[in-house]
């Protein structure tokens, strides 16, 4: 008996270390997929404001060659050329300066209000690109620092032809950094988190945290750069950073038209902080814990030598195990995600009302309601937002279908409800069910799958007066599951009974409610 009690007390610490652990590495994992997914919304933000940005920009380029190969240079055109540059200098925040370069390499116009003198730029990256390359469409060099005003500037540039389709010239839009810096510092990314904006030839342009050195840098032995060119456009990964040797969760996102990519990276050390301080907090409470019950046990090993003593911690024993069976039975009727009540209890409590409905003749209601196009949303967001959003559903039902004491509401299966209403007819069962369609329909949580831009439900509704050892349950949970297809097939977001009603749910949709 000893023996079996000193297992017994083992069994039970190591259930509770490996319990422990295993909730530990849940929450660790949940916590760095919620990461990974806030990653990849912070990247596709940056990819989007720096691709809109050039693309304005681009647009700009476009109108100046248009303008130069059709007018030509002289000096009424390149006057009117100049305001015009200095007014699109003006519309863009993100614009430093425009200029007009002629096949030399000489300056023809600028948007300043000063032109630059002697100015010669024929050097210059972008301007011997497109001296040697015939395309014509728009072209990001590497970045440069003005020699007039001495900022940091990113040049965006397209080729300017002749007549004859020969080079002559460029026209060049340069970007100033600190107009993503200004940007990428209104981002939370916590204390140890970058930021990035580099080119696919493996330049760097700009960075938070930000210095003059990183910018221009080249990052094509990076395991940055390489992660990027393995994995694709768009992907996740956990990079050591050769900045500045931290690892990072690092998301990254090719822009849409131009040939850069952003690289959002949050700090895995941050990330897991918090979890960090749960775990040592839980561990502590389960040493504390396994303290305890090694107490009790040796206590108990040594009361144990007493006979009388002995039968009454049986008792005891026997007591704590009736409670500790009724509380785990409670648990087992209920849904851990939603809080409603579970498959078992709805199937006991279907049983139980049916019978009793036929006993008393009286009508039994059933709601079987169902989250529209939920796979796909759970595609889109990930399952912790598609747990979050039943959670949501769960608590409107729950708030307007179980007002009853004989009402219930359960969660049927993945992402179907059910609500069990003794005493109702059908037109009142509908009339619940659009209020809860409507309900849900209000909280607005979006979802990018389904038509309406957010979560729907489809419900169907079917009620019955049960005959005394006549029916069955099954019956009941068919007619209103063949009304629940109906809906889904008529184009979800909608209630349909198993039979026509004589009045409209859309139309009136407050229809009465039977009295608690």
């Amino acid at each position: 008996m000893t023996f079996r009690t000193t297992a017994f007390v083992a069994v039970v610490c190591f259930a509770l270390v490996a319990l422990d652990c295993w909730n530990s590495w849940h929450s660790r994992q949940a916590e760095l997929q919620q990461m990974e997914a806030a990653a990849s919304n912070l990247a596709r933000a940056m990819a989007q404001h720096a691709d809109d940005a050039i693309k304005k920009t681009d647009i700009m380029l476009v109108g100046m060659v248009e303008r130069i190969e059709h007018d030509g240079t002289d000096s009424a055109a390149i006057s009117r050329l100049r305001k015009m540059l200095a007014n699109y200098v003006a519309e863009l925040p993100q614009l430093d300066a425009l200029h007009i370069y002629d096949s030399e390499g000489n300056w023809v116009a600028n948007s300043r209000n000063t032109p630059p003198q002697n100015l010669n730029n024929a050097g210059r990256e972008y301007f011997v690109f497109h001296r040697t390359h015939e395309d014509r469409g728009p072209h990001i060099g590497v970045p440069v620092r003005s020699r007039t005003n001495g900022k940091l500037l990113i040049p965006v540039s397209r080729r300017i032809n002749d007549a004859d389709g020969r080079f002559a010239g460029v026209a060049l839009a340069t970007i100033d950094i600190d107009f993503f810096n200004r940007f990428y510092t209104s981002l939370d990314i916590g204390e140890a988190g970058a930021v990035a904006l580099v080119s696919e030839s493996g330049t760097m342009m700009t960075r938070r945290p930000f210095g003059d050195a990183m910018v221009g840098r080249d990052m094509r032995e990076t395991e940055l750069f390489r992660a990027y060119l393995a994995q694709g456009p768009a992907a996740v990964a956990y990079i050591e950073s050769a900045q500045d040797g931290v690892t990072r969760l690092n998301s990254f996102r090719r822009l849409a038209h131009y040939p850069l990519f952003v690289a959002a990276a949050l700090s895995k050390n941050e990330i897991l902080a918090v979890w960090w301080r749960d775990t040592l907090r839980h561990t502590a409470g389960v040493l504390f814990l396994m303290s305890i019950i090694g107490l009790v046990g040796w206590r108990l090993i040594k009361q144990m030598e007493l006979r009388s003593k002995t039968e009454a911690q049986l008792r005891r024993a026997r007591d704590a195990l009736e409670t500790l069976n009724a509380t785990l039975n409670t648990l087992a009727m209920e849904d851990g995600l939603t809080g409603l009540a579970n498959r078992r209890q709805f199937d006991v409590t279907l049983d139980s009302e049916f019978r009793r409905a036929a006993r008393e003749a009286s009508t039994l209601a059933l709601i079987l309601i169902d989250v529209d196009c939920f796979k796909q949303y759970n595609d889109i967001y990930g399952h912790a937002a598609g747990d979050e959003c039943l959670r949501s559903i769960g608590r409107i039902i729950a708030d307007l279908a179980a007002r009853r004491p004989g009402d219930l509401a359960a969660r049927y299966g993945g992402e179907e409800m059910a609500v069990l209403l003794p005493n109702t007819e059908v037109a009142n069962a509908a009339s619940l069910a659009e209020r809860i369609r409507l309900a849900v329909r209000d909280l607005q949580i979006v979802h990018a799958g389904t038509t309406e831009g957010f979560v729907t439900l489809s419900a169907g509704v079917e009620a019955c007066t049960p005959e005394p050892a006549q029916g069955h349950p099954k019956e009941l949970i068919e007619a209103a599951d063949m009304a629940l297809y109906a809906a889904k097939a008529q184009g979800r977001n909608r209630v349909c009974t198993a039979r026509p009603l004589n009045f409209d749910l859309a139309a009136a949709p407050h229809a009465p409610w039977p009295a608690s």
